[in-house]
């Protein structure tokens, strides 16, 4: 079963449930996963889904920190519970030991300097696959550069 068909039965299973925030939330997956579809014209492959389904991700979590520094707890509340359930989609995150592990590697291979970020970074977010946030892997990956780790 692929992703988009996984979701289109959790929503209907959360239409019978009642669950309004699962409802509205996998709605709003839904719909990403159509405009999606409509712009590269055809269906879309799970790889594009999880893509399309960590964009999401990140712009929840950027909201999550607006909707926090702005003292809105509520709307931080009902952000925080819509980043889980979408993360339950999505394969499992590196561990920072793994991460740290496989852009030591990369910055070896490259030969890197510090001022080689930019060409590491695509070196690790292509060999990640989306297993691992970009803000963490530039943080790790400034560490090493600068010599820290």
């Amino acid at each position: 079963m692929t992703l988009s068909q996984q979701i289109e039965n959790d929503l209907k299973e959360s239409m019978k449930a009642r669950e309004e925030h699962r409802l509205s939330t996998l709605r709003m997956v839904r719909a990403a996963f159509k405009n999606k579809q409509i712009d590269l014209g055809h269906e879309l492959t799970d790889e594009e889904a999880q893509a399309v389904m960590r964009t999401m991700l990140k712009q929840y979590k950027d909201a999550l920190t607006d909707f926090t520094s702005a003292g809105r707890s509520d709307l931080a509340e009902r952000q925080a519970e819509e980043i889980k359930l979408i993360e339950t989609y999505l394969p499992q995150q590196m561990s920072e030991d793994e991460l740290t592990k496989i852009c030591q590697d990369a910055i070896t291979e490259l030969g890197a300097a510090p001022s080689d970020l930019g060409k590491a970074m695509g070196v690790v977010m292509k060999k990640l696959a989306g297993r691992a946030d970009g803000n963490k892997v530039r943080e790790i990956m400034q560490k090493i550069l600068a010599g820290e780790k």
